[in-house]
């Protein structure tokens, strides 16, 4: 049973680029990070702390299980499945959240409990988008100790380097880079695939590692070091909730071809040319990867790796944007400023608060943990717990939304959750050596997110309260007919439509004038990605002089609120754009004792509400039109 929007979307991103273009785009963006995992994994499977040794059976077994958690866990849960739940056309965990959410509506408990599991899956990503870059990074870096073990002491500064650079580029926008994001990660799959086959001729046995019941001895034998060998086989799974994650700009298609005929054919190929290297000689597992190469050949390796990981690092942060992007528009994170940084892609944006944010999150995380060894133990387990999120989620979009027979989502559903228990127990046993810090990173968040989306609802409340009501005012201001008239049109920006804006009294108090045309303008934020333009306004008459407007945006538009309303002049009204002032009210948050949030929660809420964005460049105000009036409320 299939969600009819997913084929509708893909085949409508096919006729607009083609085909092959998605899927070359895919390649180079969605699969960077699973694509670096061979840099680092097969190493942190024989380290002594997971307690395999190495030997034949012990490879064979090892090579097994990522075969078959790459089938299992990518192909099937993933690539299969979980693409078929867009939310027409976007994915990712907040464009998941509000499908489930949509699809228990009338059950306010369960949506509010699914909507605060979404958003901590949420925040887990961006502790993902921090150590992404400082693993891959350094993974690749550390080749040139391979090269010669003098140039060991330089690879701390050289990553450092590099990830500075990424980072202070990202304002000049990723489109002239993106070109070449597919052929470079085409020429890296090429090299993983071939390099892997010339070992796996010389050492044919490996290939018994396609046999599921090796994988089965191989866990089965590990006894209570079960989940510390898992804890480092996971490292070969992650980058996998990226397919979810950017099946909005590519398509559930081309993703699915990429990772079928190209990404994982090179990746099983490349972990089974590993293995057959170290049936031949354990002494290579130093550095497996690079020990694949022939030593004139390593140091070319070693710059197609540290181009391959800062694509890899490049799909997280440009995915920490859309993320943030996202949850500003669904209220859960302050306004910020949100810069486009292509004409003509409406995907590719900056964020220059997330961008420093990250920079020294990453910085921080190299310096901490000094290696790609190290910082194995931070990663993974901010992967597994999203992939678990992402597992419930789904479940609920295709059990409440898609009404697929219990018999069916049930055993499907255990079967991935049961593999994702599995996964996060692996990696919670690293929680002391590393896994806390991506944990830490993502419950500070949870609790930013949760103050400020809490804080707006006790924020709106009380402006509800102490409000006018709406309708009677203007009424009433219309019959009077006394007031000074201006022979322009006011825009009246505010939260709740049903009540006086702040600004229009104070308008009125101070300048003793109103306007010819009064707007009473709200913005609302729904929980799908796009709203058509034939649905972006809603008009409502409400006495002479006065309309209410409504206009809707979702949560991956640009709500460029002057273009939206140049679309009120087909239902009969006109907003003339340079006769046009827009009145804003600005809210100073009091923080007071007593019911709400605790005081702390309160404060950290007034502080983010002072720093928030602007309004008018958030919603793209002309600078030279617009009015600010302050106002005081007690939360």
């Amino acid at each position: 049973m299939t969600n009819p929007d997913s084929s509708s979307s893909s085949s409508g991103h096919a006729a607009k680029s083609g085909l092959a273009a998605l899927t070359l785009g895919a390649i180079g963006v969605v699969y960077g990070d699973i694509g670096t995992s061979p840099l680092y994994t097969v190493k942190e499977i024989f380290l002594p702390a997971t307690g395999v040794a190495l030997n034949p059976h012990n490879i064979i077994g090892a090579v097994s299980v990522i075969f078959w958690a790459l089938m299992l866990v990518v192909t099937l849960k993933y690539v299969i499945l979980i693409l078929r739940a867009d939310n027409r056309g976007e994915g990712g965990g907040l464009a998941l959240t509000a499908l489930a959410t949509h699809a228990v509506a009338g059950k306010p408990r369960l949506r509010k409990a699914l909507l605060l599991l979404g958003v901590f899956g949420a925040t887990l990503f961006y502790g993902d988008s921090v150590i992404t870059p400082a693993i891959s990074v350094m993974g690749a870096i550390e080749g040139l100790e391979v090269v010669t073990p003098a140039l060991k002491p330089y690879v701390l500064p050289i990553s450092l380097a590099i990830l500075v650079g990424l980072f202070v580029v990202q304002r000049f926008g990723t489109a002239a880079v993106g070109k070449i994001f597919g052929p470079v990660i085409v020429i890296w799959f090429g090299v993983l695939a071939v390099i892997g086959v010339v070992h796996i001729q010389h050492q044919p046995a490996v290939l018994a590692a396609l046999n599921p019941l090796h994988a089965w001895e191989f866990l089965s034998e590990r006894g209570w070091h079960l989940f510390a060998a898992l804890g480092a086989i996971v490292l070969a799974l992650t980058g996998a909730e990226a397919l979810y994650a950017d099946m909005g700009h590519f398509g559930a298609r081309p993703i699915r071809l990429a990772w079928t005929f190209l990404v994982f054919p090179s990746l099983a190929l490349n972990y089974l040319g590993q293995g057959a290297l170290l049936m031949a000689d354990p002494g290579a597992i130093e550095n497996p990867f690079y020990r694949l190469f022939p030593e004139s050949l390593v140091l070319p390796a070693v710059v197609l790796a540290a181009l391959a990981a800062v694509i890899a690092s490049q799909a997280v942060i440009s995915g920490a944007y859309s993320m943030t992007k996202q949850a500003i528009q669904l209220g859960f994170l302050p306004r910020m400023e949100v810069r486009a940084t292509s004409a003509s892609e409406a995907g590719q944006i900056y964020v220059p608060a997330v961008n420093w944010a990250l920079l020294a999150g990453v910085l921080a995380a190299v310096l901490l943990f000094g290696s790609s060894s190290a910082l194995a133990g931070a990663y993974g387990i901010a992967v597994t717990l999203t992939m678990m999120i992402t597992t419930v989620l789904t479940y609920v979009v295709v059990r409440e939304g898609w009404r697929l027979p219990r018999a069916v989502a049930i055993p499907a559903t255990l079967l991935f959750l049961s593999l994702d228990a599995l996964l996060v127990a692996g990696c919670a046993i690293k929680f002391l050596d590393g896994g806390w810090f991506p944990l830490a990173l993502g419950l500070l968040l949870f609790v930013v997110m949760s103050t400020w989306a809490r804080g707006r609802e006790l924020l709106m409340g009380s402006i509800r309260a102490e409000g006018l009501e709406l309708l009677p005012f203007v009424e009433n201001l219309a019959a009077s007919g006394s007031t000074n008239q201006a022979l322009r049109t006011a825009v009246y920006a505010v939260a709740n439509p049903d009540t006086v804006p702040q600004a229009l009294l104070h308008n009125l108090k101070h300048n003793q004038v109103l306007h010819e045309t009064n707007l009473i303008l709200t913005v609302l934020f729904e929980d799908r990605p796009w709203v058509p333009e034939e649905e972006r306004v809603q008009l409502q008459p409400l006495a002479p002089a006065f309309w209410r407007v409504t206009l809707r945006f979702g949560f991956m538009d640009r709500p460029d609120v002057p273009k939206a309303l140049a679309l009120c002049e087909p239902k009969g009204l006109r907003v003339p754009p340079f006769e046009t002032s827009y009145f804003l009210s600005r809210e100073t948050v009091v923080p007071t004792p007593g019911a709400g949030m605790a005081n702390w929660r309160e404060r950290l809420f007034a502080t983010m509400s002072r720093n928030a964005g602007g309004v008018a460049e958030y919603f793209c105000l002309p600078d030279n039109a617009v009015v600010e009036l302050g106002t005081r409320v007690q939360i």
